[in-house]
């Protein structure tokens, strides 16, 4: 039985079709195992380094994300995704959309002092009693 956030046996014969094989060198970690690590932090939110064991060494499971994401497989597989779904009636193409909302945060968010408290020091010290 699938934990939360881990693929199916449905839903990883779906995918695992569209991952690159691997031909070279010494086989790798358990391909299931890494994309169930992946989904874990991004449906979680979790830092990478809050990654369950389980899913093998955060750095690794990271690694092969920033990978997919670099050489476009992610990409691919999404679109084959979207496609499938698309084909199968399940999916309406044009209202296809990736929640992209960002809050925008001040200065004083990142560290920065705010004005106001640079203001009064500078009338504090011209003022001579700094």
């Amino acid at each position: 039985m699938a934990q939360r956030y881990e693929l199916s046996e449905a839903q990883w014969a779906v995918i695992s079709p569209l991952l690159p094989q691997q031909t070279l060198g010494r086989p790798g970690r358990d391909p299931r195992q890494l994309w169930n690590g992946l989904f874990w932090v991004l449906h979680s939110g979790a830092p990478w380094r809050d990654l369950p064991t389980r899913y093998g060494p955060w750095q690794t499971v990271y690694e092969r994300f920033r990978r997919y994401r670099r050489d476009g497989i992610l990409a691919q597989v999404l679109r084959a995704l979207q496609l499938q779904l698309n084909a199968a009636q399940r999916l309406d193409a044009g209202t296809w959309l990736v929640d992209a909302t960002h809050v925008r945060a001040g200065r004083a968010a990142a560290g920065a002092r705010k004005k106001t408290v640079v203001k009064l020091a500078k009338r504090w010290v011209a003022a001579g009693a700094g």
